[in-house]
Order: C-alpha cells, then structure tokens, then sequence
C-alpha cells in the first residue's frame, strides 16, 4: 500500500553554518563595533545576548537572513520573550523546532480526515504516516496540508508505491 511520513526536522549543521555567517557579519558591522552582542547553540536551543532591544531585533534579521540562505524556514525559529541579563543587557532563546508536536499532529490527523480524502493517518513519534490505496490521493494529500498554512515547516518524504 502506497504511503509517505510527513516530519519536521532542521537541519543543524546548516543552523552552525548559519550562525557562522552571522557571527562574522556582526563583528564586521559598523552598527555593532563595541558591543557584546553574541549568539550561541547548545543542542536545539540558540542563546541572543544583545546590548539592547534594537540590537536584539538587528540581530532577529540577522539570523532569518542566514537561515534563509541556508534554505531554513525561519519558522522553525520559536523565538522566547527577552529577559534581563547582567550589565544591562537583554537575552532571548530561540528554540529550533524538530519533530512534529503532538497537538499539531492531531491537528493535521483531524483534518486530513474531515477532507474525505482516502487516505489514513497514524501518529508515529514526532512523524506522521499517511497511507492510501492510490499514489493520487496521497499526492492530494501532501496539497491539502500544504494549504493548512500550517506555521512549522514540514518535509515529505519516504514515499512509497
């Protein structure tokens, strides 16, 4: 039976090679000489440290300049609320989604199956798998969760015949 998984993963070696061009921009930049503005990764998780909120939202277009040139949704940027750091200046942690949370896989399981598509869904971990008995419906359905405008980036893949 033809069947395909929709995932979300970020790719985080691109996210590093991201970073890197950022980092060298910002101490390059006229805008940043003399601050201490600095972003790090640990796992999944990025760390902004500005001196304050305009540098913070500078560095916010840094960083969704370079994923985009990497080919990286920014939406796969859950941004934090900015905290006070010591010496007056303002931390954020930005959260790199990977894997599909479990409402939001209802939420695709429940619509797929009020579109009377016939295709079935199962939740599979942080995937989903969508099998059918012909290669057009699940074709249809990779377009009806395209449309969902869901805000996370998602991936088909392992399609089978």
């Amino acid at each position: 039976m033809p069947s395909f998984d929709i995932v979300s993963e970020t790719d985080l070696n691109e996210v590093d090679n991201a970073l890197a061009g950022m980092r060298r921009e910002i101490e390059q930049r006229y805008d940043f000489k003399g601050s201490k503005c600095s972003i790090e990764r640990k796992e999944g998780v990025l760390t902004l440290l500005a001196d304050d909120d305009l540098k913070l939202r500078q560095m916010h277009d840094l960083l969704s300049t370079y994923l985009t040139r990497r080919k990286i949704d920014s939406g796969a940027c859950d941004l934090g609320t900015p905290e006070k750091a010591s010496g007056n200046s303002i931390r954020q942690t930005v959260t790199i989604k990977q894997g599909i949370a479990q409402d939001l896989g209802k939420k695709i399981v429940k619509e797929l199956k009020s579109s009377k598509l016939k295709v079935q869904v199962s939740i599979q971990g942080d995937s989903l798998r969508v099998t059918g008995k012909k290669r057009d419906d699940l074709q249809d359905a990779i377009a009806f969760v395209k449309d969902l405008g869901i805000d996370q980036p998602l991936q088909y893949e392992n399609f089978r015949d």
